[in-house]
């Protein structure tokens, strides 16, 4: 049977659920996290209205924008023309992820974070790039995302690799050797999003093909992976 033949014989296994690793009680917070970490956990005290967590792909940052949102109770909004994210922002907390790769309109954006700045409200944004760098044009937003927090986050280091692959095995009550942890650590994408895919992806093919999870097996989806990439 060729390589071919043998995957399409692989039983799909059902989609059992997970319970995603989004809490704050989930999130490992290593020094490179420590200053967004503690953003998140002092709202509303902020020591602006306006913060930016800013941070490679797989960083962290969607995971402590979806515990700020839970935490502030904070509506997601996408500033385009014609939207009404700056009336949602004069109601509550608003979140807007990913700001420099969805695009914008700059005065809907300016008038969301006047609008947050005048009614006592905050809003949380998140980056790949510093807001220095995106292509504003609008001096008076340009002025605005100066006074904004803006908080970095660096690419994890191995040691906090390993503790959330470790920590994903676990939530679905798998445990695998440290060894193979390592294997793992040393050869993937240095992402949260890569672990998670990573670690998913190993417990479906082992499921569909009725056997442990292996060096043979994680080879085979750590060049699967690396090939289709992952996203933050």
């Amino acid at each position: 049977m060729n390589e071919r033949e043998r995957r399409k014989t692989e039983q799909l296994p059902l989609q059992f659920a997970h319970d995603a690793a989004n809490s704050r009680d989930d999130l490992l917070v290593s020094e490179r996290l420590a200053a967004a970490v503690s953003i998140v956990d002092n709202w509303p005290s902020w020591p602006s209205p306006v913060v930016i967590l800013a941070g490679p792909v797989g960083s962290g940052k969607s995971h402590l924008a979806h515990i700020w949102r839970e935490k502030a109770g904070a509506t997601e909004v996408h500033p385009l023309s014609g939207s009404n994210a700056s009336q949602v922002a004069a109601k509550g907390p608003v979140l807007f992820e990913d700001a420099e790769r969805r695009g914008f309109d700059e005065t809907e954006l300016f008038h969301v974070i006047n609008s947050v700045r005048q009614n006592g409200q905050t809003l949380l944004m998140t980056s790949r790039l510093w807001p220095m760098s995106w292509p504003v044009a609008l001096p008076d937003l340009k002025s605005r995302l100066k006074a904004a927090t803006v908080v970095e986050i660096g690419e994890p280091d191995e040691a906090l690799l390993a503790q959330v692959i470790v920590k994903l095995f676990s939530d679905r009550q798998l445990y695998i050797d440290d060894k193979l942890v390592l294997y793992i650590v040393n050869r993937m994408e240095r992402s949260l999003g890569a672990a998670q895919t990573i670690v998913e992806r190993l417990d479906r093919l082992a499921l569909g093909r009725g056997t442990r999870i292996t060096r043979t097996l994680a080879s085979e989806v750590l060049n699967d992976v690396g090939k289709s990439g992952t996203e933050d």
